[in-house]
């Protein structure tokens, strides 16, 4: 089985610098959605969420990171379901500075083909050697969860460290 390929790019948006990936879907736009934003179906490639959007945040919690993994608070700046989705995620034990991630979800259509933009912000280019490769992996998992083939053969060991220099580069540190 051949390496997975770097997929992620340097992107500036509103003054911040971002990793921006792009997956397609053979799938109408509210399905894809439904895989990015619905408990069940995230929980198939990266983690599952509880509590209220309404209340404009959730918790959401990895179940790929390993067991001492605490939830995150993800705030929801911006809902226009299906097509823009904007999150600030914060961690409850980095103290007086709990806001860190800004995460950007942009779908579009055409000819029932969706096209899943994803970013997060890297303040840092230093974070891009761990952000780049982690991202690839987990949009890969994605994919396979989407496509019904086995996420389990979608190995992070394939993606880190392997891609890192890669992402380093991309950022120019």
């Amino acid at each position: 089985m051949n390496a997975p390929t770097p997929t992620g790019r340097r992107r500036d948006h509103g003054g911040e610098t971002y990793c921006e990936w792009q997956r397609t879907f053979h799938a109408p736009i509210d399905d894809v959605w439904a895989a990015v934003t619905e408990p069940e179906r995230l929980a198939r490639w990266i983690g599952t969420w509880t509590g209220d959007p309404a209340d404009d945040h959730v918790k959401f919690q990895m179940l790929f990171e390993g067991d001492d993994m605490p939830s995150e608070r993800f705030r929801i700046d911006e809902c226009d379901r299906p097509r823009r989705l904007r999150i600030t995620t914060s961690m409850p034990y980095d103290g007086d500075d709990p806001e860190h991630w800004l995460l950007r979800l942009d779908l579009e259509e055409s000819d029932g083909i969706t096209t899943l933009t994803f970013a997060q912000n890297v303040p840092d280019p230093k974070m891009a050697e761990g952000v780049g490769p982690g991202w690839d992996y987990y949009l890969d998992r994605m994919a396979a969860a989407e496509t019904g083939a086995d996420v389990t053969a979608v190995d992070f060991a394939r993606y880190s460290p392997e891609m890192s220099g890669y992402y380093v580069a991309e950022f120019g540190d």
